[in-house]
């Protein structure tokens, strides 16, 4: 099987994350997800990979946030390769969130 990702938009992912159970990684550096994240987003660096990949439900939603929506896309690409049934890369990323959704961010 091949790996396989959804590219989603903002809108499209806050609809994903209010139908429940969706999980949300932000893949930003410490400083930047400390300054402001995705509500509910854990962060994750390669040191964190293997802990989530013990815990998560990968039958659960995935959506995968960076800054711009690109890098977020490989790793999208990587966590349906290890198994996650639905993935999503968030384009526009936390820039694009931010300013569409200010009253779902966290700092």
């Amino acid at each position: 099987m091949t790996a396989s990702f959804i590219r989603i938009s903002a809108n499209d992912a806050k609809t994903l994350i209010a139908q429940g159970n969706s999980q949300i990684i932000d893949i930003r550096d410490a400083m930047s997800f400390q300054a402001g994240h995705m509500k509910n987003a854990i962060r994750i660096d390669n040191e964190g990979v293997p802990h989530f990949l013990a815990q998560a439900d990968q039958q659960a939603p995935l959506i995968v946030c960076c800054y711009h929506g690109n890098s977020s896309q490989n790793a999208a690409h990587y966590f349906s390769g290890e198994g996650f049934k639905e993935v999503y890369s968030l384009d526009g990323g936390y820039e694009e969130w931010k300013v569409l959704h200010p009253e779902d961010c966290e700092s």
